[in-house]
């Protein structure tokens, strides 16, 4: 299965590539050939990362999180999926050009320097460890996908406001498309997220009998949670829309980018290489 492994290893990065490349054609040429082979390659690329991320499991019996490059390849198949959902819900594959860069790039990192992981730490090889953080990049891949809707939505208005539109930001969605965009991306994120720390909340103390409750790493886990349950309320029971539900969205990915920073520079119980 090995071969297999490395074989589709290398297939999802061309696959990744040519998906790229299909959104800068449909981006500049709005072809309905294009788009029904981006209808069809997309969920295609999915299915044989999906394998790949199996074969890894079934053939190292770990979860793919050993290292920074399974992560990679972790995080590339996350944002690929919740872009996917996005376009589905949303019928609109105009940002595909933006979007689709940010997996493309992980998955390029991790097919070049991921390794061969057979022996690693005891901990890793939990399935409720790789289901906990499974979630959580799924999660923080609907805020990072949220906060690049909110960023084109910014310069987008700003565009419209100036009267200056140029090529991009004439293709591109409308504003009110792009709110939508931006808050079922957060929504999605908030979700997984919470799922991510209910399993960790009920693994954690099987696993590590005396962690210390103000571990930087739960600390900022619980600040980030807390910030976009703040936003999603203030959404859904105030009715906040455009700019508001945006600059939330750019803002509490800022804190979660620093919470993650400062975690990594101290020492967390979450380290586990």
């Amino acid at each position: 299965m090995i071969d297999l492994i490395h074989i589709l290893n290398f297939i999802i990065l061309l696959l990744y590539i040519a998906n790229y490349l299909l959104y800068v054609k449909l981006f500049i040429n709005n072809s309905k050939n294009i788009s029904e082979s981006t209808r069809i390659l997309l969920p295609t690329t999915l299915a044989f990362h999906a394998s790949y991320l199996l074969f890894r499991m079934i053939e190292f019996k770990h979860p793919p999180i050993t290292d920074k490059f399974e992560i990679f390849t972790l995080l590339s198949f996350a944002l690929l999926l919740i872009y996917f959902v996005i376009e589905k819900t949303t019928k609109n594959k105009k940002t595909g050009i933006f979007i689709l860069l940010f997996p493309l790039s992980f998955q390029f990192v991790s097919t070049v320097f991921i390794k061969d992981s057979y022996i690693v730490k005891e901990v890793l090889n939990n399935p409720l460890l790789g289901l906990h953080v499974s979630l959580a990049i799924l999660g923080n891949s609907g805020f990072i996908i949220s906060a690049a809707y909110g960023i084109m939505f910014v310069l987008l208005f700003r565009k419209i406001k100036l009267k200056n539109y140029g090529l991009v930001f004439k293709n591109i969605p409308s504003l009110d498309t792009l709110e939508k965009m931006t808050f079922r991306s957060l929504l999605i994120g908030y979700i997984l997220f919470s799922l991510a720390i209910l399993i960790g909340a009920a693994w954690l103390p099987i696993a590590f009998p005396e962690f210390n409750h103000l571990d930087p790493k739960l600390i900022s886990s619980i600040i980030i949670w807390s910030i976009y349950s703040i936003g999603l309320i203030f959404k859904l029971k105030f009715k906040w829309y455009g700019k508001k539900v945006i600059y939330f969205s750019i803002i509490g990915f800022f804190i979660t980018i620093l919470s993650q920073i400062i975690t990594f520079i101290t020492t967390s119980f979450h380290s586990f290489n």
